[in-house]
């Protein structure tokens, strides 16, 4: 291996087209302004860097960085890599990860705006993630003991599994395929609409207007809280435990709860056939 150490960069493509290399203990940072300083590169480990410069790593294939900090002037940090492993690393810049392949993120902290769009073979282990948009159009995501704060979260997403993970986040998993779920918190309005094949187990869910429009949607052993005008045209399976602030025109399956504030079946435009019954 090649080693670059304790130096500063501030030049455009500083490190362009190195390999099997080591760069550790480095500033990308100065007036100089420079972008793309770890551009076309190959087996390349980023320890203990300090990065305040635009798109740094981009077209990298095998891409190790640990205890590494970008920052908001860090933009659109990795894009179009193949091989990544971000370990105890700070990644604030917008568009922190977009059009990579086989993404490992562990203890990684996270504030990015379009957090990582159009991925593919994603794995969280731990940490926290701050993201307007994240996931947006990714596939194929495994997410555990995650933080997560946000809007309009996991939207377009296809074959995600969530455990042991808290996501505070409203629109989440719009428009999603083959999602499941467990042990969790979803805290947010309007969660999971117009889903296909969405399975929430031994979940809490709280918020306004819960799983409308889903299709092959499956709740198992979950709680809802504060969950009003749920199921609306929507295919349900669902065991709740506890109560069921509203529920209003599901549209086929069965729906059993301890107890409903309010079942709503009027005013509605499609036909609504769904069982719905209250535990004995």
């Amino acid at each position: 291996m090649n080693y670059v150490k304790d130096k500063t960069f501030s030049e455009e493509r500083a490190l362009y087209n190195v390999r099997d290399t080591v760069v550790e203990n480095c500033r990308f940072a100065g007036e100089e302004d420079g972008e793309s300083f770890l551009k076309e590169c190959e087996n390349i480990t980023v320890k203990n860097c300090f990065m305040d410069l635009r798109y740094p790593m981009w077209h990298v294939d095998n891409l190790t960085v640990q205890n590494c900090e970008m920052t908001k002037n860090c933009r659109a940090a990795l894009w179009y890599d193949n091989g990544v492993r971000v370990e105890n690393s700070l990644m604030n810049g917008i568009k922190a990860l977009r059009e990579c392949v086989d993404v490992t993120l562990k203890n990684v902290t996270a504030e990015s705006p379009e957090f990582c769009w159009r991925c593919d073979k994603i794995k969280v282990d731990g940490g926290s993630i701050i993201s307007e948009y994240a996931f947006f159009e990714s596939r194929n995501i495994e997410i555990s003991d995650l933080e997560f704060s946000g809007k309009y979260s996991f939207q377009y997403v296809e074959n995600l599994t969530v455990k042991n993970s808290k996501l505070k986040t409203k629109d989440a998993f719009w428009h999603a395929k083959n999602v499941t779920v467990t042990d969790s918190e979803l805290y947010g309005e309007y969660l999971g609409w117009y889903s296909e094949g969405l399975t929430l187990i031994r979940c809490h869910i709280r918020g306004t207007q819960p799983l409308c429009y889903c299709k092959n949607l499956k709740l198992v052993d979950c709680t809802m809280e504060n969950c009003d005008l749920s199921f609306e045209y929507s295919e349900v399976d669902a065991d709740i435990k506890g109560e069921v602030l509203s529920v209003k025109n599901p549209a086929s399956g069965k729906i059993v709860a301890d107890g409903y504030g309010e079942i709503i079946l009027s005013d509605s435009k499609y036909k609504c056939i769904a069982e719905i019954i209250k535990r004995r």
